[in-house]
């Protein structure tokens, strides 16, 4: 089943509210001021059920030119709308302007209400039906289907339901249920013995008793106590659907017209948009760069500043990339319509689509700016997603931060993911709390710097097996979780572009430098080394004349990574054999006694304590003893 919400829209006085109580019973004006006054200040809200069964919300909006504001913040959710216009008056300026705010949001389904044709006689009416006609020929209503009623005697109104049925049935596309849940606020209160009340038209998702949600902008998190759909107490609601909230956790005064609730973490305030702006064809204004505006979105109105990217200036039925500095934070998501009017006197004068609603402050007529902001009009939620990933190349970027960038669920965007990544358009990192995403570009570029920075090394460096990991991330790729950067490693050596040994890095085809100078050096320590034997000597008091000591200490550390020598301990070296055999013998001594002490390892190994310490203290270090608790003694690990 669809939820269906309908809204009015017209000049003041052509009878939408009691066009309304005629289709509902019901009366929408329930503030004093406006049953006295006998016009609608703020929104009102109700609802009816057709003849098979459905039941539809209907909003009922200020056509006062001094509440457009209201206006606005009604139509958000609405799947269609009614326009009325009264038989003995015709279109007005406002309903032209109605016209107009219906078309920069977006409101594609329409049914034209003349009303009050009880007060005018039938060549009359045929005469207003026709200018009507003609006044909306052209627009995005020339093919609204006309309705003629009376609110007031009832009349045309079994024919207006029969309408609205059909359409709603053919034409109306249910909204997405399986997204975030987001719901604009347009109204708070609180209720004696429940706490603060918020009312609004969940324009995506689902909401479910118990489920904890955030408020923003002011980031309160609130548990949801009890849902109301047209009255009923439910315990979900659905988008499409004129919802009432009890919410926990925060007060009246802290929500407003414009806050959103939505689940946390899933959208980010900024005070900066991303738009496409079109001024409309009737508008006399030009928008110059730094205009002053009033910003309409959703439920929310904000003063902002319009700073034009990619023209001088915006002239009537023109449209140009607009960057919106705004004097209040907002959450809003890509894709969202909005209207802006004139700062002082108040006018509608354009409006558009928010194409990136978590931008950097953009400079003017920037080519690549330009470029991006054509691709992101024009491109799928995957293409918005790639120009995040691509943007956030020397971090890499999770799923849970794409989703809150682009108001989208984890789940959506990780089906965005996928198909870039078969693609080819980015790289995937599973982690254990979430998956980071790279761009093709990146990665690419990543790459090149790799065999740039391993190449040098490897020419300055020609007896190391390569730069080691660490400093390589520490240099290079700082920002990049540790983790996460071992997963890059791991791609780059599976695909053939880099090659490790043990923490070293170093390019494919690099072997280390075995020449004369490899030859002179290693030799000299070999026979050091063997000619020591278990009367060990230290590294740093062996000469090894002609060449730097930077030199020799590579090719000891090339000796070491091939198993040739082994480290003893700290600045003490010896052939790898020999400790192979120590091991042995102290393996054959403690299976004979199970303590062996430094002074039988001096013994058995003719050699001195100030060596036999380091011995025993090596096999500590490979599992073969352990201490008991003297420092001499040892017994098996």
């Amino acid at each position: 089943m669809k939820n269906i919400i309908i809204g009015t829209a017209g000049h003041i006085d052509h009878g939408k509210t009691t066009l309304i109580k005629a289709l509902t019973g019901r009366n929408t004006d329930r503030w004093e001021e406006e049953q006295r006054r006998g016009i609608t200040i703020d929104l009102g809200f109700t609802y009816f059920d057709l003849p098979g069964g459905d039941r539809v919300g209907i909003i009922d909006v200020p056509g006062h030119e001094r509440f457009i504001n209201n206006m606005v913040a009604g139509v958000i959710g609405m799947d269609l709308v009614l326009l009325v216009i009264a038989a003995d008056e015709g279109i007005m300026p406002q309903t032209r302007e109605h016209m107009d705010i219906l078309k920069l949001l977006g409101i594609e389904k329409s049914i034209i209400v003349l009303n009050k044709c009880d007060i005018v006689d039938e060549e009359w009416l045929e005469l207003v039906e026709e200018e009507v006609k003609e006044e909306l020929e052209g627009t995005f209503l020339e093919r609204a289907p006309v309705v003629k009623v009376s609110a007031a005697t009832g009349e045309g109104l079994e024919n207006l339901i029969e309408l609205i049925e059909k359409m709603t049935r053919d034409e109306v596309v249910a909204k997405d249920v399986q997204t975030i849940p987001r719901l604009p606020v347009d109204r708070a209160f609180t209720l004696s013995g429940f706490g603060t009340i918020i009312t609004g038209t969940l324009v995506s998702g689902t909401i479910t008793k118990e489920d904890t949600l955030q408020m923003y902008p002011i980031g309160k998190e609130c548990k949801i106590r009890s849902i109301q759909v047209h009255g009923q107490d439910k315990a979900e609601c659905q988008a499409g659907q004129r919802v009432a909230i009890n919410l926990s956790n925060v007060k009246k005064k802290e929500v407003r017209r414009g806050c959103v609730l939505a689940p946390k973490d899933s959208m980010k305030n900024t005070d900066l948009l991303d738009v496409k702006l079109h001024v409309l064809d009737s508008s006399m204004r030009v928008l110059t760069n730094h205009t002053r505006l009033h910003f309409f979105t959703g439920t929310s109105e904000i003063l902002c500043r319009a700073v034009l990217l990619d023209q001088e200036e915006i002239g009537p039925g023109e449209s140009g990339y607009v960057q919106l500095r705004l004097e209040e934070e907002i959450a809003v998501r890509r894709g969202d319509k909005f209207v802006v009017r004139f700062y002082s006197p108040m006018e509608t004068i354009g409006g558009g689509v928010i194409l990136e609603p978590n931008p950097k402050v953009k400079r003017r007529f920037q080519e690549q700016v330009i470029e991006e902001l054509k691709r992101k009009e024009s491109g799928s939620t995957a293409d918005v997603i790639e120009l995040h990933t691509k943007a956030y190349g020397d971090t890499l970027i999770t799923l849970a931060e794409l989703a809150k960038l682009t108001a989208l669920s984890v789940d959506e965007v990780a089906k965005d993911v996928e198909e870039l990544e078969n693609q080819d358009l980015v790289c995937v990192f599973p982690m254990r709390r979430d998956t980071y995403v790279w761009h093709a570009d990146n990665r690419r570029a990543a790459k090149q710097t790799l065999e740039k920075v391993l190449k040098s090394y490897e020419d300055k460096y020609p007896y190391r097996y390569g730069m080691k990991k660490a400093e390589v991330q520490a240099a290079y790729f700082q920002k990049i979780r540790p983790n996460v950067f071992d997963k890059i490693i791991e791609m780059f050596v599976e695909d053939g572009s880099l090659k490790r040994v043990d923490e070293f890095l170093c390019t494919p085809e690099y072997e280390v430098r075995k020449d004369k100078i490899y030859d002179k050096v290693s030799g000299l320590l070999l026979d050091t080394f063997t000619n020591a034997k278990y009367d060990f000597v230290r590294y740093s008091e062996i000469e090894i004349k002609g060449e730097e000591r930077a030199v020799s200490d590579d090719i000891l550390n090339i000796l070491l990574e091939e198993g040739r020598i082994v480290k003893v301990t700290e600045d003490m070296y010896t052939l790898t054999e020999y400790m192979e055999d120590a091991k042995e013998m102290i393996r054959c001594k403690l299976a004979e006694d199970p303590v062996i002490t430094i002074a039988q390892v001096r013994d058995m190994f003719k050699t001195s304590r100030k060596s036999a310490k380091p011995i025993l203290e090596y096999m500590d270090s490979i599992k073969v003893t352990k201490k008991t608790g003297a420092e001499s003694e040892r017994v098996a690990y």
